[in-house]
């Protein structure tokens, strides 16, 4: 029989302004380990979008390890419009205890996983997200393809 882990609380928080900072942090060296497809300066547009609009259209929450934030997750009411975990704690269950946080907030629960990013897709289909359709681009038009999928519990 396979041996389960603990899963260890975390808090998760409502995000501030204040958190901007350290959220900025995690979404670029997150995006520099999982998003091998951007080049330099696509994430550098992409942080500037974040930085000056996205963070503070979405509804944002954080989770913290030791007092310390180390991930977190951007509703638009049922979607998850971004989700990320800090380089050295992604694969610990922080991800998965934000995905556990949004499921209880919102049945449907939608999101897009980039097409070049297998790894988020099979992370998302592992906590029960399925695949619903399919956009030759991004929501800025940018050429990187996405994934849509829904959860319904």
């Amino acid at each position: 029989m396979k041996e389960t882990k603990p899963m260890i609380q975390n808090n998760i928080l409502r995000a501030s302004s204040n958190d901007h900072p350290d959220i900025l942090s995690i979404w670029y060296r997150s995006v520099k380990a999982t998003h091998l497809f951007l080049t330099e300066l696509d994430i550098q547009t992409l942080y500037h979008g974040l930085k000056t609009q996205w963070l503070s259209s979405v509804e944002l929450w954080v989770i913290e390890h030791h007092q310390r934030i180390v991930g977190f997750i951007g509703f638009d009411e049922h979607k998850i419009e971004m989700l990320f975990v800090d380089e050295p704690y992604q694969g610990q269950g922080f991800g998965r205890q934000l995905i556990d946080f949004a499921k209880t907030r919102y049945d449907p629960l939608f999101l897009d996983v980039n097409e070049q990013n297998p790894a988020g897709f099979a992370f998302y289909q592992k906590q029960g997200f399925t695949l619903i359709g399919r956009s030759a681009t991004d929501a800025q038009g940018n050429p990187f393809p996405l994934m849509h999928m829904q959860y319904i519990q």
